[in-house]
């Protein structure tokens, strides 16, 4: 719990020390700045890093007239909690006070970009710039100005508190105004932004929906918007959500990088492409962050040419990334990603220092663990690039929330209400099309080596990992997710003909904005759709299901060593990813009893042992006819975008089996964890 400043609101203090802050803001709001002072030294002298201390204390020195002083302990402060929207604001002040407005307006201006909510920055921002005759800036902060001051004050405080990270008390505050006063645009959006954060994507879009009924003109919130669909995979319904805003801003590159982010999501690569390249064209070197700009953009591009498989273009792409930003992790990792990429010397040096700098965020020293580990790897320098993977999992897991008990409810819960019985109850419903062909099992056990074998015949359209069986999954456990008693699937039984009927008919709909080939199959290629088999069968009878199965050892040490760009939280430790093989390996067989026949299995290792008789096998479940452009399913252009991109761009070889084995000294834990499986995977 943080007190704001004096614009802002804070809860109600729940310790002594909370208590003294409280008093110490209000003794400033009363204009007694040296009794503030006076109190809050000791206190200091105890908690020297407490954030809201350090701000009282400059607060009062700057109206002492102690403009230096007020400056040391804001960078006391910074050091606490770098660029915290109030202390920028009151840096900003001390700038005005010493008369230099240049450092005022920038610092001021910071402020604001991270917390558009400070109505007192804005207001000196107004006056700094008419002063030094930048008439736009003025507008510009005049208008901000007034919007703040048509907004009721406890939305203004709401989203103050919001801005500053103080996203919980946000929320209850703004919960209370709409209990009190109803309905109100921007408290929805702000309500809207904190759910986002959460991950409560419907409500979220619901939320916008009735903002914008409200207010149809009000662009942030429709931006907003659009990004909520982009999120939940509506790619075609975030298109037509985004017209209004690119008719009225054609030149934005928050509106193109957008439209550029749909256009990947329904396989529009050429388009991303070339609204990157042209984004990029259009920076100009003294930009606001260009370089940062810059970044993001490249490795963008980036992605979109590895998925069309243009891959020396990609690679220039991802390295224009890290020289804009040595830093980026995302950018390095990206690289490593290619699988076929090898790092100088130099580009290692840089890796290391990043990495060991206690500066790079987290997200980016993750990235760069993962990739040091990959090139060292490469060089066969097994033992550091184990330790460089070690660090980059056990950062990742710090951070996840990954309950392994939550999958392994799942699956006793699959197994109690998915019976014979339900089945047979069941028989002829859902829709009779047989077009979806399902691809699942395990990240990184061959899944995307099928897909291309698939899609290289004339038939089958690939598309990509598809959303659509886990939105109707989210719409049967409800909102409120129990994880003691969880909705679904026991509300499976609960569904009639007509409500099974219902969701294969969404899921054929839905789907359809990724068919663009219009061939009669395509492939959805979720992995984790395994989990969902029983509603798969019950929703569309006739599709076609394939387990694809790797290994134990080579599969999960190959997921220790992959770094995902969302999910599969279960890859960032040994016991975790060991239980959710096993977890894996209990489901199949119950779907292998219950639904006799229903599933091939299709085994890696033998796919690389006998490609034409195991392909031969694929097509026949499929109900396909032999074509060679399946064997030869390498030549296929395509676009991919799974991390196996390239791997499936060459020809089947054995290079991916016994991976772990170079590592065996420190994977002895993990044969350990998954016991039996080591010998029972392959039934």
């Amino acid at each position: 719990m943080a007190t704001q400043q004096i614009e802002s609101s804070a809860p109600q203090p729940v310790s002594p020390l909370e208590g003294e802050v409280v008093r110490l803001q209000a003794l400033l709001d009363q204009g007694h700045y040296q009794d503030a002072l006076d109190a809050v030294t000791p206190l200091l002298a105890t908690w020297p890093e407490n954030r809201d201390l350090l701000l009282i204390a400059a607060m009062a020195q700057r109206h002492l007239k102690h403009t230096v002083e007020a400056l040391a302990l804001l960078t006391r402060l910074d050091a606490v909690k770098p660029n915290f929207p109030p202390a920028l604001q009151e840096r900003g002040l001390c700038y005005v006070a010493l008369r230099d407005a240049t450092q005022a307006i920038d610092t001021l201006r910071l402020a604001v970009a991270i917390n558009p909510a400070l109505p007192m920055a804005w207001r000196m921002l107004d006056g700094l710039c008419r002063m030094i005759g930048n008439t736009e800036g003025a507008d510009i902060a005049m208008r901000q100005c007034a919007h703040l001051a048509s907004l009721p004050p406890p939305i203004v405080r709401a989203k103050s508190l919001f801005y500053n990270g103080e996203v919980k008390f946000a929320e209850r505050l703004i919960r209370d105004f709409l209990l009190t006063y109803g309905d109100h645009p921007e408290a929805m959006r702000l309500l809207a932004q904190i759910g986002f954060i959460d991950n409560v994507l419907d409500d979220v879009e619901l939320l916008y929906t009735g903002v914008l009924a409200m207010v149809p003109d009000h662009h942030e919130a429709r931006a907003e918007y659009v990004q909520t669909l982009i999120a939940r995979h509506k790619f075609a319904a975030a298109s037509e959500a985004l017209q209004p805003l690119l008719v009225l801003d054609p030149a934005s590159h928050p509106h193109r990088t957008q439209l550029a982010t749909i256009a990947v999501g329904l396989g529009e690569h050429q388009l991303a492409i070339t609204q990157y390249r042209a984004m990029l064209a259009e920076i100009e070197d003294d930009d606001f962050n260009a370089n940062l700009r810059r970044a993001d953009l490249y490795l963008w591009l980036g992605h979109a040419l590895k998925t069309v498989g243009d891959l020396p273009e990609a690679i220039a792409a991802y390295r224009a990334a890290t020289d804009a930003r040595p830093d980026f992790g995302d950018a390095w990792w990206s690289l490593a990603n290619l699988k076929i990429y090898r790092f100088d010397d130099r580009e290692l040096d840089t890796i290391r220092r990043c990495e060991a700098d206690p500066a790079t965020v987290p997200i980016d020293r993750i990235h760069l663990a993962f990739a040091l580990g990959k090139a060292l790897e490469d060089r066969r320098e097994y033992e550091h690039s184990w330790a460089a993977y070690a660090r980059g999992n056990a950062e990742k897991r710090i951070e996840s929330k990954y309950r392994p008990e939550v999958y392994e409810k799942n699956t006793s819960e699959q197994k109690r209400i998915c019976t014979p019985a339900l089945f047979a109850a069941r028989s002829g419903w859902g829709v009779e099309a047989r077009d979806p062909i399902f691809v699942l099992g395990l990240p990184r056990s061959g899944s995307t080596l099928i897909e291309q074998i698939l899609a290289s015949h004339s038939l089958v359209e690939g598309t990509q990992e598809l959303p659509e069986i886990v939105h109707i999954v989210h719409e049967l456990q409800g909102r409120e997710m129990d994880f003691e008693e969880p909705r679904y699937p026991q509300s499976l039984i609960d569904l009639d003909a007509e409500a099974v009927r219902k969701y294969g008919e969404q899921f054929m709909r839905d789907t359809r904005a990724y068919r663009i080939m219009g061939r009669p199959f395509f492939i959805d290629k979720m992995p984790n759709n395994f989990r969902h088999i029983g509603l798969i069968h019950l929703i569309l009878p006739n599709a076609t299901i394939i387990d694809a199965r790797r290994n134990p050892m080579d599969c999960c040490f190959s997921n220790l060593k992959q770094l995902f760009a969302q999910g599969q939280e279960f890859t960032y430790s040994i016991e975790d990813i060991a239980r959710y093989y096993r977890t894996y390996l209990d489901l199949m067989r119950h779907w292998d009893t219950v639904l006799p026949g229903r599933v091939l299995r299709l085994i890696n290792e033998d796919l690389i042992d006998d490609p034409e008789g195991q392909i031969r096998r694929l097509l026949d479940h499929c109900g396909l006819p032999f074509e060679d452009a399946c064997l030869n399913f390498h030549q296929t252009r395509r676009s991919v975008r799974t991390p196996s991109s390239e791997q499936v761009r060459r020809p089947i070889s054995r290079a991916g089996v016994d991976q772990w084995k170079p590592y065996a000294q420190w994977l002895d834990p993990l044969a350990d964890a998954l016991g039996d499986a080591l010998e029972t995977w392959r039934d």
